[in-house]
């Protein structure tokens, strides 16, 4: 496995200090402990899909599918409201990206 497969899989490279990915099935950051996505993550996802906003929720879409698959795995009666994993996992790209506004021609 490579450098690179490792960092890309979440496994920390000697040396190098722990991205802050999610840590599964927990769903916290691999390097802060906070809910993932943590601030730090938040910041690294808008840059890194600064360019493809949609593709950013389509990613997060599926993170928060899987994060409530393995919340509810993990402690069925605990796994939080609906309100509660969409505003952590999609809510807050709205606010920071333009994908979602419309833009009208000529006034129309």
């Amino acid at each position: 496995m490579t450098g690179e497969q490792r960092r890309v899989l979440g496994y920390p490279i000697a040396g190098e200090p722990v991205e802050h990915l999610p840590l599964r099935p927990l769903w916290l950051c691999r390097r802060c402990g906070q809910p993932w996505p943590c601030g730090a993550a938040k910041l690294v996802l808008l840059a890194e899909y600064q360019d493809t906003p949609v593709s950013l929720f389509l990613y997060l879409a599926g993170c928060l599918h899987d994060a409530i698959d393995d919340l509810h795995r993990l402690n069925p009666s605990e796994t939080g409201s609906a309100a509660d994993m969409f505003d952590r996992f999609l809510s807050w790209p709205a606010r920071h990206t333009r994908s979602y506004r419309v833009t009208t021609v000529g006034g129309i």
